[in-house]
Order: structure tokens, then sequence, then C-alpha cells
């Protein structure tokens, strides 16, 4: 079961819906109970024939396989505190960018661990943290029958959970996972996102990365 931290937002609904298609079981996870179990019944609305339920963040993290960190910035250490017990042992998809905004632009925000995954890691010390899916559109993973054109780098430094999640993301049709070798290089990433939000206010659309040469 692929359990979801913050499953509420659009990111983590979006993706939920994603592999709920792809014949995953889902759950999703929120501090508040009634937000959890709406937040599920979105998107089994979209994938009826899919496993999908929702309980707090503390059910997630201990009956999921693995898990997405799906919150805002400003949120995930003390939520990475709240559950890392049940999470150890576990692999802890990271899909937070640390992000502030002024006057509708957005700047990456530095993090004295060197990026969101890397203080995850620190937090949610006996866990193995994979930093993926940042540059994706949450908008376009909640429209079911959109084709995802885009890689997602994903960055870890244990080589079989990157190989896992790299797999995970190719469930998603239009998805190429691409190797992007240790946590340290999470922070790229992260900063990335601040850039496709930006180019998609001047160009007024959702941008996505491919990379070529590979």
């Amino acid at each position: 079961m692929i359990g979801f931290i913050g499953g509420t937002g659009p990111e983590g609904r979006g993706l939920a819906l994603r592999f709920a298609l792809a014949g995953e079981a889902v759950m999703l996870g929120s501090r508040d109970a009634a937000r959890a179990d709406e937040a599920a019944r979105s998107v089994a609305s979209s994938a009826p024939r899919a496993n999908v339920s929702a309980g707090l963040n503390i059910e997630v993290a201990r009956q999921a396989d693995v898990v997405f960190v799906a919150v805002p910035y400003a949120a995930q250490r003390q939520t990475i505190e709240e559950i890392k017990t049940p999470l150890a042992g576990k692999t802890v998809v990271e899909v937070v960018a640390p992000l502030a905004f002024s006057k509708g632009v957005a700047s990456a925000i530095a993090v004295a661990e060197g990026s969101a995954a890397q203080e995850a890691q620190s937090v949610a010390s006996d866990s193995t943290v994979v930093a993926a899916f940042q540059t994706i559109s949450a908008h376009d993973l909640l429209v079911p029958d959109m084709r995802i054109e885009s890689d997602v780098v994903v960055c870890a430094d244990d080589d079989q959970a990157r190989q896992s999640v790299m797999s995970l993301a190719e469930k998603i049709d239009g998805v190429r996972a691409v190797n992007g070798g240790g946590l340290h290089n999470a922070r790229y990433v992260e900063d990335m996102t601040a850039l496709l939000l930006n180019i998609n206010k001047l160009y007024k659309a959702r941008s996505a990365i491919k990379i070529v040469g590979i």
C-alpha cells in the first residue's frame, strides 16, 4: 500500500489518484480524519474500481509500505516528527519543495540541511528518504485522462530505494523516471520547482521538465 501524508492537498491527491488508476492500493492521510475521508472519496470517484482508503497521518504511517510526504514545507518537520517512529524501516518519498511567494513570484527557501529531502532524512533517520515528483503539476495529475508528459528526477542515497521509486513513477502514463543520484542533488530539483512556477505565470501554462541526451 502507498500512503500519502498530506493526502488532502492537490499534489497528494493527484499522485494518489494516478497510482490508484495504475492499480496500487492507496491511503490518504491528514491530521483531520474528516478531511482525509473527503479526499479519499474524491480520489475514489475518479478511480471507482481502485482500493482507496483514508486515515489519520499516524495510521497511514503505520499501515503503508511506502509513504509519500506531500505537506507544505512549513509543516514538514513537525509532521515527520509526529510519525517518525512508525516510519522507521520504510521508504519515505519526499515531494516537498521549500518555496516562498512575493507578489506572485516563487522563490526557493534555503534549508539548513541542504534540501527539504535532506531535512526529512535528518528527522526520519531510521527511514530511507527518496526525493521525487516535485516538478509535476498537481492540476494535471488530478485530470485522470491527461497524459503526464514529464520526466521525474529521483534522488536517493540508497540505490534499491531509488530504483523502486523510479519504477513506481513510470506507472504514471507518460512519465519517464531519471536517476538523479544521491539525496544531495534533491536541492537542485526542489529549486527548479520555483523556476517552473514562474515560467507558468509568464506563459499562463503548466510546464514540466524533459531531460535530453540520456
